[in-house]
């Protein structure tokens, strides 16, 4: 594993939680049903305890045995009360064992049940206090050990009623086999559902994650090949123009002086160019020519694409409207242009060339047309091939980012038409 793959957990697929995630807690914590159902159960326990404790000292208020049984019902209701009821049923995704709770949680329990068996030994009138009960062994114990005590709850509950009503009924077996089924079955449910909740929960979170950083990923692609097209399309090209002129200049400084320092001059006026670009680049990426708006830009752009061997020419067809078009479309249109002319006098020898803007209701067109030598657009070099051949695939990466199409149709000997339409919807 790389440093940026230890750096970046998106890359590897696994996903550290944030420090300001809590880690993974008890199902009370993060389920609000099922601290509903808590509290459920602690007013049923004490619902039933105490409609049991009322009936026995309506009964046998007067027998010897009423006060421990008042004091054993005391002792069960103190140490529900104060018993770590919470810690409980952690956090496991489907299909994990649930493991045995700590001992301070198991012992709680055990004193509990102890307690209750001992006062239902006394008075079989508590004997439904257990269902409840059924719930804190159903949250503290493993599936299959809570199944078996709380079969022995239910037998215990069945010899209870049995006792208290002196014969037998087959009622009274059925039905608290009946109450501790469907408790467990209802209870049992309810933790799978929570269960499935959380782990869809989690798979929600790990995809946002993992959507969030492709997106971030696809952004920072995006934006660094929005840079290598905003730096061929000023910096690079400007330079390329400076080594033709200097070139130039070189070829002719014994024979033809000022024709020489005419090509000195035109590159320095374009270093200094490059200097403002280099300066709004550093600013806020955003072209030079754009501070007068779009069209001022486009005549900056083929003043200096203009030459003693290339005039250049601009039209604007807006329909006499003068809309502002969104900063992207503006900032796009202005560096297809200047690719585009930067090819026109690298590559084609034309003479001349017009710039056309043409502005509709639904989307905008820039055509760059010239009268040079041609070429067979099917043999277009691609970005991979050097800077030269990187001109006209950049115009094009920069269309199909406003969702808009390229055309360029030219053959040799007859020019070269480009246009490219982009639409003028929310998208752009």
């Amino acid at each position: 594993m790389t440093d940026a793959d230890r750096r970046d957990p998106a890359r590897t697929g696994r996903h550290a939680r944030p420090a300001d995630e809590p880690a993974p807690g008890p199902l009370t914590e993060h389920d609000p049903d099922g601290r509903w159902l808590e509290i459920l159960m602690s007013v049923a326990f004490f619902v039933l305890l105490g409609s049991s404790m009322i009936r026995f000292v309506q009964r046998h208020g007067e027998e010897v045995k009423a006060p421990y049984v008042i004091t054993l019902a005391t002792i069960l209701a103190v140490l529900y009360i104060v018993g770590p009821r919470r810690g409980t049923v952690p956090n496991l995704p489907p299909g994990t064992p649930v493991p045995w709770p700590r001992p301070r949680r198991l012992a709680w329990l055990v004193i509990v049940i102890v307690v209750w068996a001992v006062l239902v030994d006394v008075a079989p009138s508590f004997a439904w206090v257990a269902v409840p009960l059924f719930y804190a062994i159903l949250r503290t114990l493993p599936t299959v050990a809570a199944y078996v005590l709380v079969g022995l709850l239910t037998v215990v509950v069945i010899f209870s009623q049995l006792q208290l009503a002196g014969r037998f009924d087959q009622d009274l077996v059925i039905g608290p086999a009946a109450v501790a089924a469907f408790a467990t079955a209802i209870f049992t449910q309810m933790q799978r559902q929570a269960a499935r909740q959380r782990a869809l929960i989690d798979d929600l979170i790990r995809t946002r994650r993992e959507l969030a950083a492709s997106e971030r990923r696809e952004g920072t692609l995006a934006e660094r090949q929005r840079l290598s097209m905003e730096i061929h399309d000023t910096l690079a090209q400007g330079l390329s123009s400076q080594q033709m002129l200097l070139q130039a200049a070189e070829r002719v400084w014994d024979t033809d002086g000022a024709k020489a320092r005419v090509h000195v001059h035109t590159a320095t006026s374009i270093a200094e160019h490059n200097l403002t670009e280099a300066r709004r680049f550093v600013h806020d990426l955003a072209p030079a020519d754009l501070a007068d708006g779009l069209e001022a830009g486009l005549h900056a752009v083929a003043a200096r694409a203009s030459g003693e061997r290339l005039s250049v020419r601009v039209h604007i067809d807006d329909g006499g409207r003068t809309p502002r078009l969104p900063d992207r479309v503006q900032s796009a249109l202005l560096r297809i242009a200047q690719g585009a002319l930067a090819n026109v006098r690298e590559h084609s020898g034309a003479t001349e060339a017009a710039v056309t803007l043409t502005l509709l209701d639904d989307q905008v067109v820039l055509d760059v047309v010239d009268n040079g030598a041609g070429f067979d657009p099917s043999t277009l070099p691609d970005a991979s091939t050097g800077v030269r051949g990187h001109g006209v695939p950049a115009i094009r990466a920069r269309v199909r980012q406003l969702g808009g199409t390229l055309s360029l149709e030219s053959a040799p000997g007859e020019g070269t038409v480009l246009t490219a339409v982009i639409p003028l919807s929310p998208r752009a």
